[in-house]
């Protein structure tokens, strides 16, 4: 196949480790359509491209290494964006970027005012996409010698705060004498406009019916009107029209093109009446100068981007309280004596001292001391937590009594509270699937404004028949009425809102998808150990079986279980350890994924499992199935050990549930979710959990790799399913639901297995979660239905000429501060069964939403 136009990108391929990988990923890549050579080096791990973009683009050519079973590395690079101010600003810096070659995708966000975008590495570099979105005519904050980066873009915020407030301070001081001298004059004349004094006034008398008022009768006032309208227009309209200059430069329309059109269409039509008064043909343009309307929609206007900008910057005013937990400084302890460090400097394995009262810097495992925490800033859970010698501790976590020695084990970008600010602004900057909506008419709103002006402007002129000024006044109204801004806004507002919201509450949206998901959900399904229960099981029963005694059972089955993690296991060796058996190595370990173990003990071959393992290996059970049930009743999990081939006993084992189970459970069905419990046990241990803490559905004796199939199972009966599991072990079957949630536990929160993370680990967070997500869609789609609406209704009501263009500007400018202050009111929003939030956490005033 001949193919021109050819272009080369490299690509940095993963998971090859010989020659015939090398010719398996030549060979999927050649077999594209587009592509003309491909080249696969095994030391550089590089494929090389020759590819034709009009047929393949890079994504493509990624999938299909992909579908070969290998990967390709990808980067990932967020820019904060300057000089946006609607959703074709989005587009425009979109398509500038998305031009580059090697990039993936690109997400830009008006309201965190970042660009997200993914590339391949080397293909691209950050200052070709700086280049690439300046040529676009925005801007891109250089971040390169801040210190804290976040810091920079506070203070380009403030900047572009403080200078739309100066913008409003400078139109406010000459439009609102130019307003009220104008309106003064217009309804003074009106007054008596239809008596004999008109035509005194019009022949240059300057007389009225009232002496007091004759002043505003000064033919010289339309040039005062002038020069008081020429610094509104120059200084706070400049941005106007320098941004339409720009969108028509790149061949777009936004906004400002909108406020630009009709700004100017009054001011400059009231510059040609000045020309015509001066030189004496007036009467064919008209006497009456429109100054005053292009001043205020100017004011109005930006006096609407100020409080806009304004209320934007307390949407992520979550995240900033987060980012603002970390302590600055910690105290190290070096060769005996307490040093004060920058926590930037801080390394694995310091040793740090931490005093009543103090923040904890990093997260790390106490070595010394005793003390409770308040881990309610990151988990939601007001009741501090008690801590002494082995219990791990969270960075920006308070001391609240006792002195503690701690061992740092995460720093700088490892710790809980930097993925969790890295995960909540993850998901700000994400797109909602809703989101598509606001942006597939976003991409046709402007022109279809601009045809709409058009239409009414020769609709008036020509059929109404009103002459040229009424027809104009009425096109103004018709451009500065439109609002792009809050179709824009609607989404990623409430976004930001919420999934902040969510991580005061220790609920973690991975992206917006997640959160738009979790409000259709039909059913949850949950895993027991360590969902439900607490996951530390302890060993009730030991029944020794043919003449086995009770120290020789345990002694056995632990030594086996030593290699094994399972909780069980531990549980055993924990029983063992705790009546003073000593314990020695396994001489071989083999474990069977939910099943059971095979280990060498002392020269004896030691089977341990459950029931179904045991049968499964040939041994017969009928002699103890009646114990196996009678501890099976009482929510025990049985376990049995054979040595050598003879059953050596029984183990019971129970797992309590954990405290608030049973409210949690409770709290889902009261929200009309149905509840079933997934989990490896036999039916009647599973059954007795179940009623214990008001389930109804079980799925039991599920092995880890079925937990797939049983979601499947719920998905096909036509249900949205969420799943609800640790992260880690349950992450199959966490990707396969439709919303997969994990339980948190400590520093270790495995956020990224899951699109939900419940940081403190306790299930009534599930709910808490699936009711902000109705609560955050439900402000979504009034946002929507708002910035729909408001369109459908008062664009029409302009075009008939019933609204002035100053009340259009200010309907507008309400337009987009509602939206904002809508999703606001998530800030205070209040689930039940929330818990109290102690002093030291994000303080928010209920709103009801």
């Amino acid at each position: 196949m001949a193919v021109t136009n050819l272009q080369q990108i490299e690509l940095p391929i993963t998971g090859m480790t010989c020659a015939g990988c090398v010719r398996t990923v030549e060979r999927a890549l050649k077999k594209t359509e587009g592509i003309g050579e491909a080249s696969v080096n095994l030391a550089t791990e590089r494929a090389s491209v020759q590819f034709d973009p009009s047929e393949v683009d890079v994504n493509q050519m990624i999938q299909r290494v992909q579908d070969a079973g290998y990967g390709v590395a990808i980067g990932s690079i967020e820019l904060p964006i300057t000089g946006m101010t609607c959703a074709s600003c989005v587009r425009n810096v979109e398509r500038a970027i998305q031009k580059q070659p090697g990039i993936l995708s690109v997400n830009v966000n008006l309201a965190t005012e970042k660009a997200t975008v993914s590339y391949v590495p080397g293909a691209v570099r950050r200052g070709d996409l700086v280049k690439a979105v300046e040529a676009a005519s925005y801007g891109v904050l250089d971040l390169s010698n801040a210190e804290v980066p976040e810091d920079a873009e506070r203070a380009a915020r403030q900047a572009e705060i403080d200078r739309q407030r100066r913008m409003v301070v400078i139109g406010a001081l000459f439009t609102v004498p130019l307003f009220l001298l104008s309106m003064a004059r217009d309804l003074y004349m009106a007054s008596f406009a239809g008596s004999d004094m008109s035509a005194h006034i019009l022949n240059g008398a300057m007389a009225g019916p009232n002496p007091a008022l004759n002043w505003l009768l000064w033919s010289g006032w339309p040039f005062v009107f002038g020069l008081l309208a020429t610094p509104v227009q120059v200084i706070v309209g400049r941005q106007y029209i320098v941004g339409a200059y720009k969108a028509a430069r790149n061949g777009s329309a936004n906004m400002d093109t909108l406020i630009a059109m009709g700004s100017l269409a009054a001011y400059l039509y009231s510059i040609v009446v000045l020309v015509g008064i001066t030189l004496g043909f007036s009467a064919s343009v008209g006497g009456h100068v429109y100054f005053e309307t292009a001043a205020v929609i100017l004011t109005l206007i930006t006096l609407g981007k100020l409080l806009e900008a304004r209320a934007k910057g307390r949407t992520s005013e979550a995240i900033k309280k987060l980012m603002g937990l970390a302590p600055k400084t910690a105290t190290l302890l070096r060769n005996g004596q307490e040093i004060e460090v920058p926590v930037d400097d801080l390394m694995i394995g310091d040793t740090l001292l931490v005093r009543p009262g103090e923040r904890i810097p990093v997260d790390g495992m106490v070595i010394e001391g005793r003390s409770s925490v308040d881990e309610s800033m990151l988990t939601g859970e007001s009741l501090p937590v008690n801590k002494e010698t082995g219990s791990e501790v969270i960075g920006a976590t308070v001391n609240k009594q006792g002195r503690l020695i701690v061992e740092a084990q995460k720093v700088g970008a490892q710790t809980a509270l930097a993925q969790i600010v890295r995960l909540v602004e993850q998901a700000q900057g994400s797109k909602a699937p809703i989101q598509r909506i606001a942006d597939t008419v976003s991409g046709v709103f402007v022109p279809v404004v601009l045809g709409l002006a058009a239409l009414t402007f020769l609709g008036w002129l020509l059929i109404g028949q009103v002459g040229f000024v009424p027809a104009m006044v009425h096109m103004v109204a018709v451009l500065v009425i439109a609002c792009p801004c809050a179709l824009g806004l609607a989404t990623p507002t409430a976004i930001m809102v919420g999934t902040g919201r969510g991580a005061e509450m220790g609920i973690l949206f991975k992206n917006s998808e997640a959160l738009e998901n979790a409000k259709g959900i039909q059913v949850v399904a949950l895993d027991k150990t360590g969902t439900i229960t607490r996951g530390e099981p302890a060993v009730t029963d030991v029944i020794p079986l043919n003449g086995f005694e009770v120290a020789e059972l345990l002694m056995l089955t632990a030594v086996a279980e030593r290699g094994s993690e399972h909780p069980l296991g531990q549980a055993v060796v924990k029983a063992a350890q705790e009546r003073g058996i000593t314990l020695t190595q396994p001489q071989s370990f083999e474990a069977e994924s939910g099943r059971g173990i095979r280990a060498v003990v002392d020269g004896k071959t030691v089977l341990v499992g459950s029931p179904r393992f045991i049968r499964e290996q040939s041994h017969e059970l009928e002699t103890t199935i009646g114990q196996v049930e009678t501890l099976q009743a009482q929510a025990r999990t049985v376990v049995l050990t054979v040595v050598d081939g003879t059953l050596a006993g029984l183990i019971g084992i129970a797992d309590t549930v954990k405290a608030g189970s049973r409210e949690a459970i409770a709290a889902l069905r009261s929200l009309g979710l149905e509840v079933v419990m997934v989990t490896g046990d036999n039916e009647r241990t599973a059954q007795a959990i179940a009623r214990e803490v008001g389930i109804e559905r079980v799925l039991a004796e599920v092995l880890p790799e079925q937990k797939v199939e049983a979601v499947k199972q719920l998905q096909s009966e036509g249900k949205r399913t969420a799943m609800v599991g640790d992260g880690i072990n349950d992450a199959p079957a966490l990707a396969q639901a439709d919303v997969g949630i994990a339980i948190g536990t400590g520093t270790d929160i495995a956020m990224e297995a899951s699109d939900v993370t419940l940081v403190s680990g306790d299930l009534r967070g599930v709910a808490r979660a699936v009711t902000l997500s109705r609560a955050t869609m439900r402000t979504i789609y009034q946002n929507l239905f708002w910035a729909f609406v408001y369109n459908i209704i008062l664009i029409p009501v302009a075009m008939a000429g019933a609204l002035v263009p100053m009340l259009a500007a200010a309907a507008m400018a309400f337009s987009s501060i509602f939206v904002v202050s809508n999703s606001l009111r998530l800030r205070g929003y209040k689930v039940e069964n929330e818990p109290e939030k102690s002093k030291s956490q994000l303080s928010v005033k209920p709103v009801t939403a």
